[in-house]
Formats: C-alpha cells, structure tokens, sequence
C-alpha cells in the first residue's frame, strides 16, 4: 500500500524533570507541591487515576518500553517502521490535572509555559511529522488566550482543552466566559483537542469497581463524554462559533451514533426545546466535531455514514496496549477491506489534513 497514514492520536512521556529543566528554579518547589497534591488526590479515589497507567504495565505493547516513547528522533524511525506519516502527540503528563493546584499563581503561569514549551521543543525534530498539542490552562481564561496567541506564534498546531473544565473549576464551554478563548482559538483555524481520560465524576464507580484494573469504570469515561458532547452541540457553542473544529480523542465510535440518533429524536419527536441552536442537532455534529479511533471494525463497517465519512480520524495511539504499531498497514488493510477508496482515503489521512490544516 502506498496510501498516507496520519496517526490523529499518539502519545509522548514528556517527564515532570523535562518540564522543569523549562521552569526557572524559584518555581520548582510549588511545581513539586502541585504535582504531589494531584497525585494524593488520585490515592485517595483508590487509584482511579492510575487505572490506564496500571493496564500499560500489566499489559505492556512492545512499544511501551521503546525510545520512541519519550525521544522524538526514535519515535520518527518507529513511524517510519510502522508507515505512518504524521502524528498528532499528546503529553502523557496532563497539565490540567495540576496546574490549577498551584496556591501561587505566577508559578501556575510558568509552570503552564514550561510545560508547552516542552512539548513544542519536542515536536521540533520535525515539526511537519510530529504535531504536538500544547495545553490551554482554562482554570485562568485571561491566561488561556495569551498562552493560545503565544503557542500559535510559536508554531503549535493543536490545542487541548480538558473535556470538563468544571473539574478544574471554569464554567462549561457553553458560559460567556469562553466568548473571548473561542473567538480565538477560532480565529486562528487550529482545531481544539479533547482527548478523554479521568471523570472525577466517576470517582465513587472507581472505588466501588470490584476489577483490579478498574474495568468496569474505564469505559465509562468514554461513554460519560456525551455530557462534554451535549454542553457543546445542546449549549449553543457551534451556533456562535461556526467555524470552531473541536476533535474528542478516543470516545469510540459505536455509542455516538446512537446519542446522535437520540438528540435529533429529542427535538423531532418528543418536542424538546434547545433554545439555544436553530439547526437540528447532529448537523453541529458533523459540521464542528471529529472523533479519532483505533481500531472498531464493526463501527467502521456498518455506522460510518450515520457518524459520517469526514467526521473520523484514524489513529495508531502510539504506545499504549491497543496500539497498532508496527503493524498499522496490515491492520489498516484489514479492517477497512471493505471500505471504498475514497472513504478509506478521507478516514486515514484525507480528514486530519484538513482539520489540522497539514
């Protein structure tokens, strides 16, 4: 095969140590406090915050131990080995779990500069292959658009956002006081990334969850994201803000057909009231928003017109125990054997040049 493949999804273990060699020494005292804090909070859901980390290690993939995981000239050689073109990276180290813990707030603007200014100096072994995705501190939203026209200036091309800024305590993206960070970020063209992980929301399921690896939680964050879906669809968010492309990372794909069908059942049939929106629902949907996935074959097969062809974005999420690496083309040619050539085209990489404007 000669097709492009542009991973919408990978992974680079960028270091607390790496963060700070960017932080000037005065902070690193209240860097260590915030990230020690996180940590004792997610001791105290009984490891619901490990509960990813801990399948990684129980379950390692070959690539999880790979140089590549953390060096960016060795992750180019692996994609180079794998015949993936491009990736679109996110830390590992999520600022957002911290960065609102610190008490002093000259030390939560440096720490959130350090820590993108590590993630782009990174992506600078190639910044056409490696697209690194810098980190919008929206517990601060003056902050957050000055550090936006900073990183942009800087070169960054993807901007992450938490899936609940409530859990760093902002306001839902629907409030008004998101008017000035989405007009931005708008007007820059670069898509905004939600890449799923912890709900604290699910912190009483994480200590109930009788599995060691917290299997009865784990897919329930992604499945709890329709909440982030219904605040930005439902909320009015896209009615004000057209042309803004916001990209939710890992959700899956099956269950979101389905919410899609629900939310325009709502309004056509059982006379719900969205005052805030003029169009039906999942017209926002496919319109604003893409979804990455790694590997749903029966999705992929009979749900890719109800999500719709250009709504999805392949990926590898390169290390973590699901990766397709190295085998992403055998993989690829199997699951989308009956795909037509041009759907295929727009789900590997047609879709990820255009919302991450390549």
């Amino acid at each position: 095969m000669t097709e492009r493949l542009i991973s919408a999804d990978s992974h680079v273990n960028l270091s607390h140590d790496r963060v700070k060699e960017h932080l000037a020494g005065e902070y690193h005292p209240a860097y260590d406090g915030a990230v020690a804090a996180y940590q004792a909070q997610m001791q105290r859901t009984m490891g619901a915050g490990q509960a990813n980390a801990n399948s990684m290690k129980d379950n390692p993939h070959a690539a999880f131990t790979r140089p590549g995981y953390s060096d960016a000239a060795e992750r180019l050689l692996d994609m180079d080995t794998d015949g993936v073109e491009v990736e679109v990276v996110y830390s590992e180290a999520s600022g957002f779990r911290y960065l609102y813990l610190f008490d002093d707030p000259r030390s939560a603007v440096a720490a959130t500069r350090a820590f993108n200014d590590t993630i782009l100096e990174w992506g600078s072994a190639d910044p056409k292959r490696l697209i690194v995705s810098c980190q919008v501190p929206v517990h601060d939203l003056d902050l957050a658009v000055g550090e936006v026209e900073r990183v942009v200036a800087a070169g960054c091309k993807s901007l992450q956002l938490p899936v609940f800024p409530t859990e760093v305590g902002a306001p839902d993206y629907h409030d008004e006081a998101f008017e000035p960070l989405l007009g931005a970020i708008q007007e820059t063209g670069i898509p905004i990334c939600c890449h799923i992980g912890l709900n604290t929301a699910l912190d009483d399921l994480a200590r109930r969850d009788p599995t060691p690896q917290k299997g009865v939680m784990v897919p329930m964050t992604a499945l709890s994201t329709a909440e982030a879906f219904g605040m930005w669809i439902l909320g009015g968010v896209f009615e004000r803000f057209p042309d803004l492309k916001v990209v939710y990372v890992e959700p899956g794909l099956g269950w979101v057909a389905w919410y899609l069908a629900t939310i325009d059942d709502m309004v056509q049939r059982q006379g719900y009231v969205f005052d805030r929106i003029t169009r039906r629902p999942s017209e926002y949907f496919h319109r604003n928003m893409w979804l990455t996935f790694i590997e749903e074959q029966t999705a992929l097969e009979k749900l890719r017109d109800e999500l719709g062809v250009e709504n999805l974005l392949w990926s590898t999420d390169y290390p973590h125990p699901v990766t397709s690496w190295p085998d992403s083309r055998a993989l690829v040619e199997q699951q989308f054997a009956g795909v037509p050539a041009a759907e295929r085209e727009l789900i590997l990489s047609g879709n990820a040049l255009r919302v991450w404007n390549l």
